[in-house]
């Protein structure tokens, strides 16, 4: 009895042992696998939240995450404070890693979307000029411009100013009219120096019109402008009114009407009668005889 106790015990400690050494082996491994994962990850700054262009980065809008080597994007940052302060050039989605491509250390704000030898102007439109407010960022329009005559033989001129300006921005803002509160749309264009004084002068001249363009649609026309005439006319290649005569201008002379003649026309010579015989098919004339009865 003693010894099977004995034994027992053995068996027992002999487990626990056992046990020991297999939970010692499992930590080691685990650790050493622990160690050997951590070095295939390297960290990466990325955005805590969706962020827009324009930009100013602080701590807050900033997190770090753990990233594979091999899949480590080019220009990626490891530390957050090497990133704060710096500006957004594109939108950048939550959790998206930041590298130096998408930063600028200058500007802020629409001017990270004017492109080199571009500029942006903005433009105040209504309802229905600035197409019922569907213009929207990344859409494409015409601008056109309608200028009022100068005098009373002048007329009214439409033309298409600019063709295929991308849209920056849009929005409404509250502007005063008649000491009352209206909302108009306010749409920022990209153009280039040239297209900017051209709609900096119709801005200035006339009435400005936005067309939308289908955003596959890049070809440029040429059109001409219309006028009140040509437009009442319903024929674009109509010729606009003539201006009024300078003081002193003589008119052309003109020639004195003369009365048509009337036209006579030759009697119709009297004709014979005629006598149609058909025989056998065959169609025959011949002078009718004349009456024997007086």
């Amino acid at each position: 009895m003693a010894r099977s106790k004995s034994i027992l015990a053995l068996a027992v400690g002999l487990g626990f042992l056992a046990a020991l050494a297999g939970y010692a082996g499992l930590k080691a491994t685990a650790a050493q696998v622990a160690q050997n994962t951590s070095k295939q990850f390297v960290p990466v700054v990325v955005a805590a939240t969706d962020l827009t262009f324009g930009t100013k980065l602080d701590r807050a809008q900033l997190r770090v995450a753990k990233y594979p080597k091999e899949s480590l994007p080019s220009g990626a940052f490891s530390d957050i404070d090497s990133v704060v302060g710096q500006t957004t050039k594109i939108f950048l989605a939550g959790r998206e890693p930041i590298t130096a491509t998408k930063l600028s250390s200058r500007g802020g704000g629409l001017s990270m979307l004017v492109r080199p030898g571009m500029r942006a102007t903005s433009l105040e439109v209504n309802q229905v000029s600035g197409v019922s407010g569907f213009v929207l960022p990344g859409d494409r329009v015409d601008v056109l411009a309608t200028v009022d005559g100068r005098g009373a033989d002048q007329e009214a001129v439409t033309r298409t100013i600019l063709q295929n300006a991308e849209v920056l921005a849009s929005g409404q803002k509250t502007t005063q009219q008649d000491n009352k509160p209206i909302t108009v749309q306010a749409v920022t264009i990209l153009v280039d120096p040239s297209g900017a004084e051209r709609l900096a002068l119709a801005l200035h001249e006339g009435k400005l019109h936005l067309v939308l363009r289908n955003p596959e649609d890049s070809d440029t026309t040429r059109v001409a402008s219309l006028n009140t005439d040509q437009m009442l006319s319903g024929n674009p290649n109509t010729m606009p009114r003539s201006t009024a005569r300078a003081k002193g201008a003589k008119r052309p002379p003109q020639q004195s009407a003369v009365a048509p003649q009337p036209v006579r026309t030759p009697a119709p010579r009297p004709t014979k009668p005629v006598v149609r015989i058909i025989r056998e098919g065959k169609l025959n004339e011949q002078a009718a005889p004349k009456d024997s009865i007086q």
